[in-house]
């Protein structure tokens, strides 16, 4: 098929989201804000994504962002605290107030925002007290430990009427809004099929004895709602990830980016109804105290008939970190990283082999005649023109922060580029493949109910017996 200019082919849109008010404080030509018209917001978990991150993380966005600021810092480790104060302080914001206990940060009036970074198993809980303390939220992905967590979530948002941004942010990387929108207008016709992979090359992290716990490590309410284990570093700072009494495993760690990503693309809005996962803990058994999979394969089919998989991989690996796929009527579309989407388009018409078609085209072994060359390929430079996208961006604003910020000063859950819902659709997935991983059988899911009929085992897996340990556990009703 013959190549097309690609700014011929694509539709030209806008993508910027709307009522975009805010800028950082050191872009031209945004009207100043007084100190007392800022949001105040607290962070919860300051290691990592929730702290400098590089610049990207919670803490320094919200301090970039002008009409914000980080008022509150709260971690249970409290030797992290210092070093959040000086990221703070060097990006021009001033010297917030520190918690261990985010209850107590909680009862602080003051603050509008409470942004999570903590443990996975800690942000259902987290958000549901701060949405009853009259707070809105940023969470992080994934935002759930269980399928009913991640119900709550919703429920409390809606019954208090708050703004919740799930922490899905590649939904804000403008090439990815871009390829979902050309395959929904149909480049590749109707997409029965997706498909994403990541791929981590993770070492082993060994065999670690209990020892007692480190001082300002708080390590009851680290563990919150998880069974109380006596300390081990092995179960700590990120090390919680390759356990299934605190993990999602690498499904919820990294599956959710891509799944998220792929259903936008396919429309789909809902729950899978068959699920399937195979997989193991390969390379390290022997000296490894990992008890989840580093390698999972799921298969989750809609009632639409639509088909999406998912691998997940860290072991030793090809250097791609993530890519999606998605099969059309009419071609496939293929994505690795962020640089570029090809799109390669086909006329359906019978593969050939050295020029012949039919049986005897697949007898002679050779590889099938199909060009290397997609149809269209996007990059950023395809994207819609937005200045003020641009100017954030360069400011070294994630723009699905600037967007949160955005709904919290307008009130419009709606224009939320990933609101808690839609967190939760993509979180669910991956809870879903690994409870039939860990059952080891293909279940059978009621999206509407959101559980397994009579599926005793399967249901089993839905929520934390009780809610979780007391008095961290998640209430019956929120």
């Amino acid at each position: 098929m013959k190549t097309e200019k690609r700014r011929t082919f694509i539709k030209k849109s806008v993508l910027a989201s709307a009522g975009l008010a805010m800028a950082p404080a050191y872009i031209r030509g945004f009207a100043q804000t007084k100190p007392s018209d800022r949001i105040n917001v607290g962070v919860i978990g300051i290691n990592d994504r929730g702290g400098f991150y590089g610049g990207s993380g919670h803490t320094a966005s919200f301090t970039k962002i002008r009409e914000t600021r980080v008022a509150a810092i709260c971690d249970c480790v409290d030797y992290l605290l210092p070093k959040a104060i000086q990221d703070i302080e060097k990006l021009g914001g001033e010297k917030p107030s520190t918690y261990s206990d985010y209850r107590k940060m909680l009862e602080n009036k003051d603050l509008d925002v409470i942004s999570i970074a903590t443990p996975d198993y800690w942000h259902a809980l987290m958000t549901v007290h701060a949405c009853q303390a009259g707070k809105d939220v940023y969470v992080e992905k994934p935002i759930s430990y269980t399928i009913d967590e991640g119900r709550k979530m919703v429920q409390a948002a809606r019954k208090y009427n708050r703004i919740v941004q799930a922490g899905t942010q590649r939904r804000a990387f403008r090439l990815n809004r871009k390829a979902i929108q050309v395959l929904r207008e149909g480049v590749i016709g109707d997409i029965y099929m997706g498909r994403g992979t990541v791929y981590r090359s993770r070492p082993s992290i060994g065999k670690k004895p209990d020892g007692p716990v480190p001082a300002g490590v708080n390590w009851d309410l680290y563990r919150g709602p998880a069974p109380m284990i006596p300390f081990n570093e092995n179960h700590f700072i990120y090390n919680w990830h390759w356990y299934w009494d605190t993990s999602t495993s690498e499904f919820g760690n990294n599956g959710t980016h891509a799944m998220d990503i792929i259903r936008q693309a396919m429309n789909i809005t809902g729950h899978p109804s068959k699920i399937a996962c195979c997989g193991g803990f390969f390379a390290y058994q022997n000296d490894s105290d990992q008890d989840v999979p580093n390698l999972e394969v799921a298969t989750f089919e809609y009632d639409s008939g639509a088909v999406l998989e998912l691998e997940v991989r860290s072991l030793p690996t090809p250097n791609d970190p993530w890519g999606y796929l998605w099969l059309g009527t009419k071609g496939y579309a293929y994505t690795s990283g962020n640089n570029q989407v090809l799109i390669f388009q086909s006329n359906n018409g019978p593969a050939t082999v050295g020029g012949q078609a039919g049986t005897a085209a697949f007898s002679t072994g050779m590889q099938q005649d199909r060009s290397s060359k997609p149809t269209i390929t996007l990059t950023n430079d395809d994207v819609d023109p937005d200045p003020r996208w641009d100017e954030i961006l360069k400011a070294g604003i994630d723009y699905h922060f600037q967007n949160f910020v955005d709904c919290v000063k307008s009130r419009k859950s709606s224009d939320l580029i990933a609101d808690i819902e839609e967190g939760h659709i993509s979180t669910s997935m991956m809870h879903l493949g690994n409870i039939a991983y860990r059952t080891g059988r293909k279940l059978v899911f009621d999206g509407k109910a959101e559980n397994f009929g009579s599926d005793t085992e399967a249901n089993s897996y839905l929520s934390r017996p009780g809610g979780g340990r007391k008095p961290y556990n998640m209430p019956e009703k929120v």
